[in-house]
């Protein structure tokens, strides 16, 4: 497994692999949902590419950069058992150098969500994927589902930019409770971790709901919303039933819909969503 620091040595790398590529972007601190976007990248792939970066345009001013969890030699141990081939561990004056102005911006799908609660936070994505994109140059890129919006805010940039790459998503891993698996899931204490089971427990009333054949979106989410309440450590931040193509909300459940929620569980900002 290569180790790659620069943009020069991973360009002049690329330039060697005649196959096809998967490549994963992560920022690190890495669990079981990142490794089953690597497993999936290994399975459909010549060469797998994983890149860890923890990326300081995403974060708002309200949100702690220097908190985010890391853990380079145990990511780096992971991957290998993983059999990743190549590791991109650029450091941020290498991928944002000194007067740096460019930036991608994907508008509409942007502006729900993720992108009310977190202004910024998609122009900061969207840009680190581009470039990564043009370093890398992959056949494939995985992204996971628990971050469904994202997922198709790249999608768009790459249909839009034509992008040379195909986009895959791969379905959440959850823990035993039915958490989703998070980076941010390592600062909560074992009450919160049993608090914030009420996140997949509302995804799962709505798919309940849905399946009982209530279609009023009103009506799921205040049933969703009713619930999270019912757990004191739980601040909702949102609850969404959207539509899954351009995540406007819905007053009547169309076929595919959304149904996703952040919620605060103590200090710690969840998110997670569900197909319906």
């Amino acid at each position: 497994m290569d180790i790659i620091r620069t943009i020069a040595e991973i360009k002049e790398l690329r330039h060697r692999i005649s196959g096809s590529i998967g490549f994963v972007p992560t920022m690190g601190f890495l669990h079981q949902g990142h490794l089953a976007l690597v497993k999936k990248a290994r399975a459909e792939n010549f060469t797998v590419v994983v890149s860890i970066f923890v990326n300081p345009t995403q974060f708002g001013s309200g949100e702690a950069l220097k908190a985010y969890p890391r853990d380079l030699n145990h990511d780096l141990k992971l991957l290998e058992i993983a059999e990743a081939d190549i590791v991109f561990v650029p450091p941020d004056k290498e991928i944002y150098p000194h007067a740096f102005s460019s930036w991608v911006d994907v508008e509409r799908l942007t502006e729900h969500l993720e992108g009310t609660s977190r202004p910024g936070y998609f122009k900061g994505v969207t840009t680190i994927c581009a470039k990564l994109f043009n370093i890398v140059q992959p056949t494939r890129a995985y992204f996971g589902q628990k971050d469904a919006q994202q997922a198709l805010v790249i999608k768009k940039m790459v249909a839009d930019l034509n992008m040379n790459l195909e986009i895959i998503t791969v379905s959440t891993v959850r823990e035993n409770s039915g958490l989703a698996m998070s980076s941010r899931n390592t600062h909560l204490n074992p009450e919160e971790r049993q608090a914030a089971t009420i996140l997949f427990k509302a995804l799962t009333l709505a798919k309940q709901l849905r399946q009982s054949g209530e279609k009023d979106a009103n009506k799921i989410r205040e049933a969703m919303t009713s619930l999270i309440q019912k757990e004191p450590l739980a601040q909702i931040d949102y609850v969404s039933i959207a539509d899954a193509n351009d995540l406007g909300e819905l007053e009547i459940v169309v076929h595919p819909s959304l149904a996703s929620l952040a919620v605060r569980i103590g200090k710690i900002r969840l998110i997670d969503n569900m197909i319906l």
